[in-house]
């Protein structure tokens, strides 16, 4: 369904990504961004999925900057040195550029909203809280070091999903961020961490991700069409 491309950031760098168009004329515009792992098999069959259910989708490689082409299947504890090693060099300012490029790339669509993963659900707050984007709704998922953004005040309708049992993000960071932000529709739910990746199966929890699921389609459908 989806293809290969490249997009251009307004600083005039070119990364990767990955587009899907669904059939007939689109409901609007979404952008995925990834989990850490990079826009790898899972990552765009979420693409493949969102532009089933009428959206024209797309996932920009958020780690071009630092390794063009990366992209990884490893979910092993190994592929984490390589990932903190990585997450060293990057840059929230130009990572901020290359998402509002993915929002251009899509936005002849309609409305563009935007969701993410782990470290694209902390994407997904940060590119939520920033004037002037082009989005018109966020949902993020388990987005960790909420202490990180927490300050940032959503400027569109925003939702997140969070796993109760989430050894990395604690229902205390959580109800913090509630009580911040009662405007934000925070969900909780009895699963642990990256409980929508399906390929990771000591993870995946598919009665949670189901009702996540069924909440961020009601809510862009509200927002976007």
């Amino acid at each position: 369904m989806g293809e290969h491309l490249t997009i251009t950031a307004s600083d005039g760098f070119t990364l990767n990504a990955y587009r899907a168009a669904p059939e007939g004329a689109p409901r609007g515009g979404l952008v995925v961004i990834q989990e850490v792992w990079g826009v790898n098999k899972w990552v765009r069959s979420v693409v493949d999925r969102f532009a089933a259910h009428g959206y024209l989708t797309i996932a920009p490689a958020m780690f071009d900057r630092v390794e063009l082409g990366y992209e990884s299947e490893n979910y092993g504890p190994d592929q984490f040195a390589v990932i903190g090693e990585m997450m060293k060099k990057f840059d929230q300012h130009t990572a901020l550029l290359d998402v509002e490029a993915a929002i251009k790339a899509v936005s002849d669509a309609g409305k563009v909203g935007i969701t993410g993963y782990c470290f694209g659900g902390a994407m997904t707050w940060r590119a939520a809280a920033h004037r002037g984007m082009g989005l018109s709704a966020a949902s993020g998922y388990y987005g960790g070091g909420i202490p990180n953004y927490i300050e940032l005040a959503p400027q569109i309708p925003l939702e997140m999903h969070f796993g109760g049992e989430d050894k990395g993000i604690p229902l205390e960071q959580i109800e913090q961020l509630k009580a911040t932000h009662p405007c934000v529709g925070i969900h909780v739910y009895a699963a642990g961490h990256g409980f929508c990746n399906s390929d990771r199966p000591s993870h995946f929890d598919e009665v949670a991700c189901t009702k996540a699921s069924a909440r961020t389609l009601a809510f862009f459908r509200q927002h976007l069409g």
